[in-house]
């Protein structure tokens, strides 16, 4: 187990104020993701950019996150988590005001790959910290943080479609950006006083990196294998976000409202069921979670991808929100208790890596196959992570047989 800089006992840690502080941070950005998401329509007409110019703007958003989780890592070694989570969700907040001020799709650009900085910076910095703290106190606590996330997304998405129609997108990015920078004063402050358990390698009391134990090659292949089911995962939830509601509405020929409740469903029932990821991770273990998550989204997501019955196809959708659900953190989890931050960077970048590859491949697939057979995608994908989660069982079964 690793210790933190205080080196002070589990029992005399505030775990669940730790636990709140976190949470909260993960619901920040979730949050004022989904609420910059909302407002891309209003945003684009305000440039009077095309559609394919947004979309070279919007690989602003994708450097600057892919980029920052690359170097968090070290950055956490560096300073410890609980600075790089304050430092990059204040960023966050304070960047998410820029998009609006932009007039043209090259500024756009620019702005987004600030926000992309803090976004993916924090997504490393505050799952190191889960990750520190679910080692610490022995529990497979991740998937609370995510579902905190996902009902922050959910929020953020309802309450920027509520004041859309009443609010530009400046004054709500400023709204967004002052509730931002009020969570990070307050669950920074706790983070800061709590003594976060930190495993970024630093001596006790001090910030100057202590050496490191190399990581063999069978945990770097472990945590590459992390990463890779992360990424067919984060596939799937990336895709079903842009292309969910389409396939009802294009191929089954539904209304804007039963459209949106697909992806509705399938978005509740992924958070619902990270609530309860703890209670399965303790009683079932990560392999059986990693399988039988996998399989059950390759399942839905095949039922509802071929079938022309509505009610099967949010049938569907909610057995691939269930099994996608708790898949993601579980991975990350491992990855980290196997490498520290370096292993939250690695299952992270690909993570978002696959969310970010995800909505553009169903276009392409869709474009030449029709969307239905494209979507099987996520199926075959989500069972991949199924097989690569039986990978890991079995090189976790040989560790342990193997001599030391």
């Amino acid at each position: 187990m690793r210790t933190g800089p205080a080196q002070r006992p589990v029992a005399d840690l505030p775990v669940t104020r730790l636990r709140w502080a976190i949470s909260l941070f993960f619901a920040l950005d979730g949050f004022v993701f989904a609420g910059w998401v909302v407002r891309i329509p209003a945003i684009k007409q305000q440039i009077d950019a095309s559609a394919g110019a947004l979309g070279l703007a919007l690989l602003g958003l994708s450097a600057g996150t892919v980029a920052t989780m690359l170097m968090t890592g070290r950055l956490c070694r560096r300073f410890g988590v609980t600075r790089v989570t304050i430092v990059t969700a204040t960023v966050l907040s304070l960047s998410i005001i820029l998009p609006p001020l932009a007039r043209s799709p090259l500024e756009l650009g620019l702005f987004l790959l600030v926000f992309g900085a803090g976004y993916g910076g924090l997504n490393v910095a505050f799952n190191a910290a889960a990750v520190d703290l679910a080692e610490t106190i022995r529990r497979p606590i991740l998937p609370s943080f995510h579902a905190a996330y996902s009902a922050g997304a959910l929020a953020g998405a309802g309450i920027g479609g509520l004041l859309a129609p009443h609010l530009g997108p400046s004054p709500h990015m400023l709204l967004l950006s002052l509730i931002g920078l009020a969570v990070t004063l307050g669950a920074g402050r706790v983070l800061v006083t709590s003594g976060l358990p930190t495993g970024a390698g630093t001596r006790p009391g001090t910030t100057d990196p202590t050496p490191r134990a190399p990581l063999s090659p069978r945990t770097r292949r472990l945590i590459a294998v992390c990463g890779l089911i992360t990424l067919c995962t984060a596939f799937g939830e990336g895709a079903m976000a842009d292309w969910g509601s389409l396939h009802l509405s294009t191929d089954l020929g539904t209304g804007p409202g039963t459209a949106a409740a697909g992806y509705a469903l399938f978005a509740l029932l992924m958070t619902v069921s990270r609530m309860s990821g703890t209670w399965l991770l303790e009683r079932l273990g990560e392999s059986p979670v990693l399988i039988a998550g996998g399989l059950l989204a390759a399942t839905g997501m095949l039922v509802a991808a071929l079938t022309p019955e509505l009610w099967l196809v949010f049938l569907g959708y909610a057995l691939t929100g269930v099994g996608l659900a708790n898949v993601f953190p579980t991975a990350v989890g491992r990855a980290g208790a196997l490498g520290g931050p370096h292993g939250v960077v690695v299952a992270s970048t690909l993570g978002h890596s696959g969310i970010l590859l995800g909505p553009p491949a169903i276009g392409f697939l869709a474009e030449a196959f029709g969307l239905p057979r494209a979507m099987t995608t996520i199926a075959a994908l989500a069972a991949a992570a199924a097989l690569l989660g039986e990978l890991t069982r079995r090189a976790r079964k040989t560790a342990h047989h193997s001599p030391a």
